[in-house]
């Protein structure tokens, strides 16, 4: 209400009521093939005065808040010590705040140090939402994310280790008909090394203006159809072997087959959910290009 910032917010389903703080416009990647979102913004980095003066705006207006979700798309690219001001001023003009979130990308994540992150989780910070998309490094290089899967198994486990919570995505279909099965195997591996908080599966969209749309488009990029894309969600589902408690989710809008559960304990119970779509759904279908809605 009180932000005038350039461009559309998006955030998380799980910040649906959340204060949205925007301590960065854009994305500092945005080179993601899959993405369309941040395009018609340049990405900077918010100075203090102009956050504060937002924060005291809300504040007038909505003194109770207890939850403040940091956007765009990767807060944690800013200095960690103007986190830490921005954070303590949250707390200091709403009372009652109890956490604050973030989307964290890999490589900002990897640029802090443990010392920086466990600040921040001292300072408030109580989850990060990571997008894994993929564990398979042909995949994650296709869609230009920017790391490996080793790479992206360390930014994860950094946050685990800083008691920070970590709610990580992956996209089913991301790596078409061509990697398919090695996505969904290797995705698995880097879920099971990181062990993520909680999980969301989403499905590919793709998004009219993206990259990997146009790939589409021209018959670079083959997509799954939704037989295929409920057979990689049940390879990935079946290499799942955490050790801890992991929340799993893949009800997003993008989803074809909604599905709740937690890892290891419903892992047998969500493979009988999926195998039992597949016995109603035909395998004889087209690509399915899956574009109404937004990540």
């Amino acid at each position: 209400m009180f932000d005038n910032a350039e461009g559309m917010v998006f955030r998380p389903p799980n910040e649906a009521n959340s204060l949205i703080l925007r301590v960065t416009i854009g994305c500092s990647h945005n080179t993601c093939t899959f993405c369309s979102m941040y395009k018609d913004v340049r990405f900077r980095i918010r100075p203090l005065p102009e956050i504060i003066a937002l924060i005291d705006a809300y504040a007038r207006r909505f003194p109770h808040v207890r939850r403040v979700f940091l956007a765009d798309g990767d807060a944690l690219i800013a200095p960690t010590d103007h986190l830490l001001t921005i954070m303590s001023y949250l707390h200091q003009v709403f009372p009652r705040l109890a956490r604050i979130t973030c989307y964290g990308g890999p490589i900002s994540i990897l640029r802090k140090s443990p010392e920086e992150l466990a600040k921040l989780h001292s300072a408030g910070l109580y989850t990060v939402y990571l997008g894994i998309e993929s564990g398979d490094d042909e995949v994650l290089q296709a869609v230009n994310k920017g790391v490996t899967a080793a790479e992206m198994t360390e930014a994860g486990q950094k946050i685990l280790a800083a008691e920070i919570k970590l709610s990580a995505m992956i996209i089913i279909g991301l790596g078409g008909q061509t990697h398919s099965r090695q996505h969904a195997i290797h995705t698995a591996q880097v879920i099971n090394a990181i062990n993520p908080t909680f999980l969301s599966a989403l499905t590919l969209m793709l998004q009219p203006g993206s990259a990997l749309r146009q790939a589409a488009d021209k018959g670079k990029f083959q997509p799954l159809s939704a037989y295929a894309l409920m057979q990689e969600i049940r390879l990935l589902t079946e290499n799942i072997s955490v050790a801890k408690p992991c929340l799993f989710r893949s009800n997003h809008i993008s989803n074809i087959l909604p599905l709740a559960g937690t890892f290891p304990n419903d892992k047998e119970a969500l493979l009988e959910e999926i195998d039992i779509a597949l016995e109603h759904c035909p395998s004889n279908q087209l690509p399915f290009y899956n574009d109404k809605g937004s990540f």
